[in-house]
């Protein structure tokens, strides 16, 4: 006679906190290594709350700013007994926040038990992908196969679905772009983007969208030519998610948004002029990187801030990338 065999107590899965003080493309890039951690336990993420839309749901996401993370750069805090229960329960801390600052490195080691490891934001080899820099921190090795992913959430996709309805968009050819970045000076200059949606629009007889930050200058010069550009301001992370990855062509600068596109697997086009693409390209089978490769790029940022000429961007005339961009899609 067989003995039914008896299941064990279920596992208990380690609780980790891991702090991640990033940008859009910064936290982009750090998703292969969120994912690992979440192979090794149940994760609390504290970092800027609009990413939640671009987690999976097996993360629990917090914000950094809170008193439990403010507190850890003050002195002397470490036997406070808020600090003390909220910390408690985590078996494992890594930050890539505070490397720097003596109290924030002190507080956390003795609030976590030891158990933390803290790690620079930015790696000391200048020319290691951001995303390989960011698994190395876990001892993971790295490969250009490693690629961020995100999911549609199931809400924005049925809202981009209504504004491709709304806007005559689902029979058409759709080109979007971004024409912003975190530094002005990554900027492909706007009337250059409002050239290629002239292009399009006559290639294809297609529409193209701009995706547009807080910039005004930006939605005078690209989304303000008539009607040939359909501007989109103010979305919430999620919703251009949706928007780019129904999309047939993405192009934009080395920005958040353009890893982004990489990541929901819109077929991408990444301009760099004074940045390093080996350093900054988003990845993904379907990304292109267009660059002038000019003697004086890449720079250093504050090389970048103080240049007169920017020719690793005006070298990149609408011409050129229009070419690129037939060369591309055949």
């Amino acid at each position: 006679m067989k003995l039914a065999r008896l299941a064990g107590p279920t596992p208990v899965r380690d609780k980790i906190l891991a702090i991640f003080p990033g940008a859009l493309g910064d936290f982009i890039c750090f998703l292969p290594t969120l994912d690992k951690l979440t192979r090794d336990g149940e994760i609390d993420l504290f970092t800027r709350t609009e990413y939640g839309d671009l987690l999976p749901a097996s993360v629990k996401m917090r914000s950094l700013e809170c008193y439990e993370i403010s507190r850890l750069f003050v002195s002397g805090v470490e036997e406070e007994e808020k600090l003390k229960r909220f910390f408690a329960p985590y078996s494992r801390v890594y930050s890539w926040m505070g490397s720097g600052q003596p109290d924030f490195v002190r507080n956390l080691t003795l609030l976590s038990n030891g158990k933390l490891k803290v790690f620079p934001f930015r790696p000391s080899v200048s020319r290691i992908h951001i995303t390989d820099y960011f698994l190395s921190c876990l001892g993971a090795g790295s490969s250009d196969e490693i690629t961020p992913r995100i999911p549609i959430r199931a809400d924005a996709l049925a809202w981009s679905g209504r504004l491709w309805r709304q806007s005559d968009l689902e029979r058409k050819s759709v080109l979007v772009f971004s024409p912003g970045s975190g530094a002005r000076e990554k900027n492909w200059p706007p009337d250059f983007y409002a050239t290629v949606a002239e292009w399009w629009e006559k290639k294809s007889a297609g529409k193209s969208l701009a995706v547009l930050g807080p910039v005004e200058e930006e939605r005078d010069k690209v989304g303000g030519r008539g009607d040939r550009v359909l501007a989109l301001r103010g979305l919430e992370l999620g919703r251009v998610a949706a928007v780019i990855s129904r999309c047939d062509l993405y192009l934009g600068n080395d920005s958040g948004v353009t890893h982004l596109a990489a990541a929901v697997g819109a077929k991408t086009i990444a301009l760099f002029g004074p940045t390093d693409p080996v350093q900054w390209a988003p990845r993904g089978k379907r990304v292109t990187v267009i660059t002038r490769n000019v003697e004086c790029s890449p720079c250093l940022s504050p090389v970048m801030k103080s240049c007169l000429h920017h020719k690793c961007l005006t070298a990149l005339s609408p011409d050129y990338v229009i070419g690129r961009l037939e060369e591309l899609l055949g």
